[in-house]
């Protein structure tokens, strides 16, 4: 008997930002679904306009499961988990012995299907980069809804993920911004509009 989808379930139960006001609250589970589809067109964009051959549907699944140890440590608030270096270090300990955990849940058989996606080390540095691109949209993307329902709660984040994104060298990530991100500034009315 294997406890892994029992525990993957669980992620629902898991609130992000939780040391902030929230108009809406977000779960690890609709989270990595977001993140997943934001990957998947990722390494659409990169193959299609920057020539690379990224596997979409890879990345897409590296992202489904890049916060399941979250179901074991919870969701650890940024301004927390980078406090500072010791505090860092130890986190990265926690969450290995957690993606560790997660993994010995997994029956034999499968355990070699599902390392590179539970344990971080094991995973393939492209797509990890990708996913964690594709996390930062999302985060974004959080923080432009929360500011759009009149929360100004998320402004510092905002400004944090509109930086690391600028900076950020993966073409694939600017154009994803300028294609996609405005529309996030409308409401449904205007969205509808534009159609």
């Amino acid at each position: 008997m294997s406890h892994l989808f029992a525990h993957l379930a669980r992620m629902k139960l898991i609130q992000r930002w939780p040391l902030m006001y929230n108009v809406r609250s977000e779960n690890v589970q609709e989270h990595s679904l977001q993140v997943a589809m934001v990957a998947h067109s990722l390494a659409i964009i990169s193959n299609r306009k920057f020539g690379t051959s990224l596997s979409p549907d890879r990345a897409a699944t590296v992202a489904i499961f890049h916060d399941a140890s979250e179901i074991i440590t919870g969701d650890l608030p940024t301004p927390v988990k980078y406090f500072n270096k010791e505090i860092e270090a130890e986190y990265k300990k926690i969450e290995a012995i957690a993606e560790q955990r997660l993994l010995e849940m997994v029956p034999d058989e499968f355990k070699q299907d599902y390392q590179s996606l539970l344990v971080s080390e094991h995973s393939d540095m492209t797509y990890k980069a990708l996913v964690k691109s594709a996390d930062t949209i999302c985060a974004y993307l959080k923080c432009l809804e929360e500011h759009g329902a009149g929360n100004s709660e998320f402004n510092t984040a905002r400004k944090r993920l509109e930086l690391a994104l600028h900076e950020n060298p993966d073409p694939a990530v600017n154009y994803f911004i300028e294609c996609y991100v405005p529309s996030f500034k409308l409401n449904l009315d205007d969205i509808n509009q534009l159609l």
